[in-house]
């Protein structure tokens, strides 16, 4: 995923993200499952729509929180969400 910047990623088919008030948390169900993210995946994760470009995803998340140089953190979480099926690219 690294390295396309217009890539636009989107939660895999088979799962489901959504808020988890008990759990104070995003979390990602599928059939077997589910997984508790922490914040910084619940919020990378909320902006893969399949409409959105990694760049696009980056810029969003530089703007919501008031920081630079998030890419490298960007690529290496979808690269592993890649790696665990929650994200395809759209």
């Amino acid at each position: 995923m690294s390295g396309d910047a217009g890539t636009m990623p989107r939660v895999a088919r088979g799962f489901r993200l959504q808020w988890e008030a008990a759990q104070d948390c995003h979390v990602l169900l599928y059939p077997e499952g589910m997984v508790k993210l922490n914040r910084s995946a619940g919020e990378i994760l909320t902006r893969c729509t399949g409409t959105a470009s990694v760049a696009e995803i980056v810029a969003d998340l530089e703007t919501a929180f008031g920081a630079t140089g998030l890419r490298p953190d960007v690529d290496a979480f979808l690269d592993m969400a890649r790696q665990q099926r929650w994200v395809e690219l759209a």
